[in-house]
């Protein structure tokens, strides 16, 4: 017969197991775990969108800078025409599942819920984007959708609401999609010769941690961390990426394009006790300071490329949405935030959505 003692233990030992776990699971941001708006309107008509056809066949796109030299900055119309047509399903599924989540978010309406669960169920149920990546461009189309998906998805699982928990079947069969694109995203962009390691895997990185939340994996987490870490030390004494400065007219702009995942792990990682921000002599400082001093000029990037920059990406304020996680992990001036204040509300498919619900100064910085 089992003594009174011997179960008390056996309590007490599985509380502080449970205890311990709890302690140790990975979590978002504050700013992915925010209850939602409660403005629901039961006669308001819910759009949601006819889902596209999962993309289940082979990962094989033409790249828009096709035919370009070693620079890959000359654009291609053929080609970007191409690989638009190739992969609008892809683009199409990222758009609706961000739009629904914002509008979730902004409303608390859970026919918007409704919408993503049964959206990404149908994906995950037919194995989407989980075929072989023929070339570097379908590779990078699986972790940006992964991006997409997980950033997402989280702030549903993270929400005090509990808005998934009339779905429990469908979250398991999602997170398990999920998980399996990040143990194929992790496979394709480890242990790449230093030359190769640029904005790709940067974003490759972001996916992972993404993930790693979502589905509470720390080999993912300490995956995307290890890209991290060689990204900080590719970055020189003067704030420059020696690969994104290869891309000659388009350096600045990918610059900008390369910080963006990289200030979204650092925010994730010291959400869980891990500060990266020292890396390399505060290299992701050194980085950021560049791009914003250079946002009304960038002759830094075209005194050492010689080249001029293109500017074009300056247009669309999601190149710009970064910013917001930015100031969260450095105390921002005042011209920095009038011009973020200027372009809000920010958004960005890719990290998590709407970027100023996410991020804004309603929130403290400190997770």
């Amino acid at each position: 017969m089992v003594s009174c003692k011997a179960v008390l233990m056996f309590l007490l030992s599985f509380v502080l197991s449970v205890a311990a776990h709890a302690a140790d699971s990975l979590h978002p941001p504050s700013g992915f775990m925010q209850p939602p708006a409660h403005r629901v309107d039961a006669a308001k008509t819910v759009n949601c969108p006819a889902v596209p056809t999962p993309f289940t066949g082979t990962l094989d796109f033409r790249s828009k800078y096709e035919g370009s030299d070693s620079a890959r900055a000359t654009l291609n119309p053929q080609a970007e025409a191409a690989f638009r047509d190739q992969t609008q399903n892809i683009t199409a599924m990222e758009s609706l599942v961000s739009k629904q989540v914002i509008a979730w978010a902004r409303s608390g309406d859970p026919r918007y819920v409704a919408c993503v669960v049964n959206t990404l169920s149908a994906w995950a149920n037919a194995g989407a984007l989980t075929g072989a990546a023929a070339n570097h461009t379908g590779k990078s189309l699986r972790k940006w959708a992964l991006a997409s998906f997980s950033s997402a998805w989280l702030q549903l699982v993270f929400s005090p609401a509990h808005p998934l928990a009339a779905y429990a079947a469908q979250q398991e069969t999602v997170t398990r999609w999920l998980s399996q694109l990040a143990t194929l995203t992790a496979s394709e962009w480890r242990d790449l010769p230093l030359d190769k390691v640029n904005n790709h895997s940067y974003w490759a990185a972001w996916a992972l941690m993404s993930t790693a939340v979502v589905t509470q994996r720390q080999d993912l987490f300490d995956s995307s961390l290890a890209i991290y870490r060689t990204a900080m030390q590719q970055v020189d004494a003067q704030g420059f990426l020696p690969n994104e400065l290869r891309r000659r007219q388009r350096a600045f702009s990918y610059h900008n394009y390369a910080i963006q995942p990289l200030v979204m792990i650092a925010l994730f990682a010291r959400a869980n006790g891990v500060d990266v921000t020292a890396e390399n002599n505060q290299a992701l400082q050194r980085l950021g300071a560049k791009i914003i001093a250079s946002l009304d000029d960038p002759a830094p990037y075209a005194q050492q490329t010689g080249v001029t920059q293109d500017r074009a990406f300056l247009q669309h304020t999601t190149n710009l949405a970064w910013l917001e996680a930015w100031c969260q992990l450095q105390r921002c001036d005042t011209a920095l935030n009038q011009r973020i204040t200027a372009l809000r509300p920010l958004q960005n498919t890719r990290m998590g959505g709407d970027m100023t619900h996410l991020f804004a100064a309603k929130h403290d910085g400190h997770d």
